[in-house]
């Protein structure tokens, strides 16, 4: 069992580890805040713990994974964003359902998050050779939903859903638009297409393994930090 002990400089499996130990945490509180949380929020509360969880769990596996093969766990990381990511997603249905969203809005959401997954990870795995093409259709899918939670339905829905829920929208929206491009860039850096044809660095796989230490902390940020504002947006309500 040597080789599955974290060494002091491995710093991917090191915050591989952290990533698993802070969403884990976070699971916990926001269950167990569930039964505190006003009715019309639950639902919410809950997707919030279930992102976390599910992070949590995959991080785990990815932990010992990296560790038996010093290798990146692109498979096992587009598994666990495939189940998390359309929930965050949901996450913008469920805070502006009270002021009239449609199912269609969430079906939306949920298509445009697993195009944008389905072809990042068929660029990035399967069809290296043409990566560009398929980074673009994962490109477009992405500012499809920048574009429906910036000022598509969702932003026309928040204003009119009370300006807390406005507000929550809003730093959501941010997470999105700032907190998901650093999976963009990873992608450049680990394709050999690069950016529009232009290879960025010399040693791709390189470029990968160290991305992973910005993954794992943009994940984390991300997946908590969601799911803090949704609990926020829920006491700000009730207060």
């Amino acid at each position: 069992m040597e080789h599955l002990k974290i060494a002091s400089d491995n710093y991917v499996a090191f915050t591989f580890f952290i990533g698993t130990m802070a969403m884990m945490a976070a699971s916990v509180f926001f269950f167990f805040e569930i039964g505190n949380t006003a009715k019309k929020w639950r639902q919410s509360v809950l997707v919030s713990g279930l992102i976390t969880f599910i992070a949590a769990v995959h991080y785990y596996y990815m932990r010992g994974y990296n560790l038996h093969t010093g290798d990146s766990p692109t498979f096992f990381r587009y598994v666990d964003w495939i189940l998390t990511v359309p929930l965050m997603c949901v996450e913008f249905f469920l805070i502006t359902k009270k002021a009239g969203a449609k199912i269609g809005l969430l079906w939306k959401l949920i298509a445009a998050s697993l195009v944008m997954l389905v072809t990042g990870y068929l660029g990035e795995t399967i069809y290296r050779d043409r990566s560009v093409f398929w980074g673009v259709m994962s490109g477009i899918a992405y500012f499809y939903i920048v574009y429906l939670i910036w000022v598509g339905e969702v932003a026309e829905l928040a204003k009119n859903a009370g300006p807390q829920v406005a507000k929550a929208v809003r730093v959501l929206a941010w997470f999105v638009l700032v907190g998901w491009a650093v999976y963009p860039l990873g992608y450049i850096l680990g394709t050999p297409g690069g950016l529009f044809g232009i290879q960025l660095v010399s040693d791709p796989a390189a470029a990968v393994r160290s991305m992973d230490i910005v993954y794992n902390i943009a994940d984390a940020i991300n997946k908590i930090g969601f799911g803090l504002v949704i609990y926020s947006l829920s006491r700000s309500e009730e207060a």
